[in-house]
């Protein structure tokens, strides 16, 4: 049972906002907390915002080239962004233009917990969810379910990988895993095909569905030596209601890739 925390009066003004009937998300997977918990007040969203399926909004274009022009005709109250996902020059316009936007930063879990209470209460002027209970319970019965240190490419041509000070970073270490790439200046270097190979490294490669859609037939087979996890980059990157399974989904997919006998793989290729 998900621990009692404080829940905000439905009717109570978003504070610092005014009364938010009208709300706009450049986030996929803030859009998916605000569907989760106000469905009413979303009015537009990205290209890439794709939960809840069947989600029925005004589309935006994407989050690196959001339709400004479309986002004012829709009047919102409240437009929610992020600093990572998100141009400063575009959210500066949608402020030039008299929009209030709502800017998170999040690089670890507790920051996307308060964050997502920030959007929610403070922004929409929502009710704390019983999800969002329900995920901070999730992850605070959590133990590491494994233990292994892991590269973990993000893209493919050019190979990027996680690097220092990212959330999938954290949730990853919050489940064993140790990001071979933490220590490195860059939050998501590049790195060749031969050195995330080098032996010693890592004994296990995480590859997620999602900047990049890796599968069981296009990532792989680049790293013939290690262990591949197929993840749910829903579960390794976003914040919102999909927090509350991650845990599971996550740590079943890295137990199962450490525990399975071993593959017989081609040689890495050169891309």
């Amino acid at each position: 049972m998900a621990t009692a925390r404080r829940h905000q009066s439905p009717s109570a003004p978003a504070q610092g906002f005014g009364t938010v009937r009208r709300v706009v998300s450049l986030v996929p997977s803030l859009t998916e907390a605000v569907a989760a918990t106000g469905p009413e007040l979303l009015v537009g969203a990205t290209d890439w915002c794709g939960h809840p399926p069947g989600l029925d909004v005004v589309r935006v274009r994407g989050t690196k080239n959001p339709d400004l022009e479309r986002i004012a005709a829709l009047r919102p109250d409240l437009v929610i962004a992020n600093e990572e996902e998100n141009r400063p020059a575009d959210l500066a316009a949608l402020r030039g233009a008299g929009t209030e936007v709502l800017v998170t930063e999040i690089r670890t879990l507790p920051q996307a917990f308060a964050e997502l209470d920030r959007v929610l209460t403070a922004g929409c002027g929502l009710p704390r969810p019983v999800w969002l209970d329900e995920a901070e319970d999730a992850w605070s019965a959590l133990r590491p379910v494994v233990d292994a240190t892991a590269v973990v490419p993000i893209w493919r041509r050019p190979w990027m990988v996680l690097g220092r000070d990212t959330f999938a970073g954290d949730i990853l270490a919050r489940l064993g895993v140790r990001n071979a790439y933490a220590g490195h200046a860059e939050r998501y270097p590049r790195a060749g095909i031969g050195e995330l190979n080098e032996p010693g490294r890592a004994d296990l490669v995480v590859l997620p569905d999602e900047p990049y859609r890796f599968t069981a037939d296009d990532g792989p087979e680049a790293f013939p030596g290690l262990p591949a996890a197929l993840v749910s980059g829903r579960h390794l990157t976003w914040y919102g209601p999909s927090l509350a399974e991650a845990p599971a989904v996550l740590g079943t997919a890295l137990a199962a890739a450490l525990s399975g006998p071993p593959t017989a793989r081609p040689a890495a290729p050169p891309s």
